[in-house]
C-alpha cells in the first residue's frame, strides 16, 4: 500500500498537458479534462507510485470513493446529464487517476464510451475558465 503525503509526488506530463486544474480536494486534486465534447472531470490521488485503487490504504480508499461520489453529484447538477460514468482505466497514463463524465443521449458516442473516441476538442479558454468556475461554486 502507497503511504500518506504528497511528499514527492509528481503529475504524469500527459495529465498535465490535457486537464486544467479545477480545485485540492482532501486526498485528490480534482482537474477537468480539456475536451469540450463532454463535461469530464479528473480525481488524482496525491499518492506517489499509485497505480490501481487496490495501491491505496484503506483510508484512502475509502476518501476516493467519497470524492468521487461528491464530484459525481456536483457534475450532475451542474451540467443536468442523463448519466454519470466512472472509471479508473489507467491504460495510456498508469499514474492513478479516477475519471468522472457527465453523458447525454444527444453525446458524441452515445451509448459508447468516451475514451478514445475521435480528436480532442479543447475549450475555448473563457468556456473553460467558466465551468471550472461553476464546479467550484458548487463543490464549496
Amino acid at each position: 500500500m502507497i503511504g500518506a503525503g504528497k511528499a514527492g509526488f509528481e503529475l504524469d506530463p500527459r495529465l498535465e498537458r490535457d486537464t486544467a486544474p479545477v480545485l485540492w480536494l482532501g486526498l485528490c486534486e480534482l482537474r477537468l479534462m480539456d475536451d469540450r465534447r463532454w463535461p469530464w472531470l479528473i480525481l488524482v490521488p496525491q499518492r506517489p507510485g499509485a497505480v490501481e485503487i487496490h495501491d491505496l490504504t484503506p483510508l484512502d480508499q475509502t476518501m476516493l470513493t467519497f470524492e468521487a461520489n461528491t464530484v459525481s453529484e456536483a457534475l450532475s447538477q451542474v451540467t443536468g446529464c442523463h448519466k454519470i460514468n466512472t472509471g479508473a482505466l489507467g491504460n495510456v497514463v498508469s499514474q492513478l487517476h479516477f475519471h468522472v463524465v457527465a453523458r447525454n443521449e444527444n453525446d458524441p458516442n452515445w451509448p459508447g464510451p468516451v475514451w478514445g473516441y475521435g480528436q480532442r476538442e479543447p475549450y475555448r479558454r473563457e468556456d473553460l475558465h467558466g465551468f471550472i468556475e461553476k464546479i467550484r461554486a458548487r463543490l464549496s
